[in-house]
């Protein structure tokens, strides 16, 4: 069985960088907010070319403090993809403000920015853009559309660490921007884990005391925060993974390429690229196909083994019941057929070829 993801064998190939660099941890003594969050900090924000990065407990927690941060909440709207996955919604429900959806591209599977304007009201205050998996959205109309109202441009950038947008990385095109480091990731640690990147000094140090119970100096509390701090063991694994992730993300560009230019079979519908090459990281490599149940079974049944990214939309989920009648025909149209096939920095090109070769051969 070719495997969706091998998370060993991901990072096993850095086991001895790993490993020390969790002994040096360990001979420290220091576990919460030391060196090795302060050396990813600074090394993740260079990478993504901002001034500043927060490690937070994971990514919906970055999501939810870059909104309490921005002062966004009852009575407030903030636009965010109706296909999204449910986390980036969550962010917004948690601080009492209200999320506007907005359908998707269907090519491109982001938020369409051409439909963004006619849901804009007094009570917008941001545009919460996902840049879903993998690729970057269309930046330069939500660019337009936040000057011309005003608003806010929060990323979650959670599947496209690395992905780049007309010379810009994720994570540095908006106002603020939130990651995962969940273990699946392209950049992942070995538990939760997350991070904000910005270039908003004021945005930063009131984030730094919200991701530590409202506190710059302890014992004394300035917020209602919440303990969301990135832990250092995982800060640890990152500061040695990050050193690989372009060539890793590269590598996943190569198999793409391979399935976009060998898979024929006229029964699937491949992913689109709007921009460059260099926009994609391809997180996970989706396909439609209309009856996805039998394709997926059909799969197994050769030995490929898929999984789908989603299956639900959020305004079918039960814990937004109140929006169960809203229409999102897009959405629901691309949930009803999306499955991602194989892709990761450590599949064979054997394995690439043979999946390629497989799905060909459905009917």
């Amino acid at each position: 069985m070719i495997t969706f993801l091998d998370l060993k064998q991901i990072n096993m190939r850095h086991e001895q960088e790993i490993m020390d660099r969790i002994q040096s941890f360990l001979n420290s003594g220091w576990y919460i907010l030391g060196k090795e969050i302060d050396s990813f900090e600074t090394d993740f924000a260079k990478y993504c070319g901002t001034e500043y990065c927060i490690g937070m407990a994971n990514a919906l927690d970055a999501l939810e403090l870059i909104i309490r941060g921005y002062n966004i909440g009852v009575g407030d709207e903030v636009i965010v993809p109706s296909n999204t996955y449910i986390a980036s919604i969550l962010a917004i429900s948690a601080n009492g403000a209200t999320p506007i959806l907005v359908e998707p591209n269907l090519n491109t599977y982001n938020i369409d920015p051409f439909k963004i304007e006619d849901k804009i009201t007094p009570n917008t205050k941001a545009i919460l853009v996902v840049h879903l998996y993998g690729q970057a959205c269309n930046m330069n109309p939500i660019i337009e559309i936040a000057k011309k109202y005003n608003l806010k441009i929060i990323e979650d950038c959670a599947q496209a660490h690395g992905a780049i947008y007309q010379g810009k990385r994720v994570g540095n095109i908006g106002d603020a921007a939130a990651f995962s480091f969940y273990p699946g990731k392209n950049l992942g640690a070995l538990g939760d884990g997350g991070a904000v990147t910005t270039n908003d000094k004021e945005l930063t140090l009131k984030l730094k005391a919200l991701r530590n119970y409202g506190s710059h100096k302890k014992y004394e509390n300035i917020y209602k925060g919440v303990n969301s701090r990135l832990d250092e063991l995982h800060a640890a694994v990152l500061n040695v993974k990050l050193k690989y992730l372009d060539d890793d993300n590269q590598y996943r560009r190569d198999i793409a390429n391979h399935y976009l230019k060998n898979i024929k079979n006229t029964l699937v519908t491949l992913p689109t690229l709007e921009e460059k090459v260099l926009s994609h990281v391809w997180h996970v490599f989706v396909l439609r196909v209309s009856e996805r149940e039998r394709f997926q079974s059909y799969m197994s049944e050769n030995g490929v083994q898929t999984l789908i990214h989603y299956p639900i939309p959020p305004h079918k989920q039960e814990a937004y019941i109140e929006w169960v009648d809203q229409n999102y025909p897009i959405s629901e149209l691309i949930h009803n057929e999306i499955i991602s096939i194989p892709i990761s920095p450590v599949m064979s090109l054997d394995d690439v070829k043979l999946v390629s070769e497989v799905i060909n051969g459905y009917k």
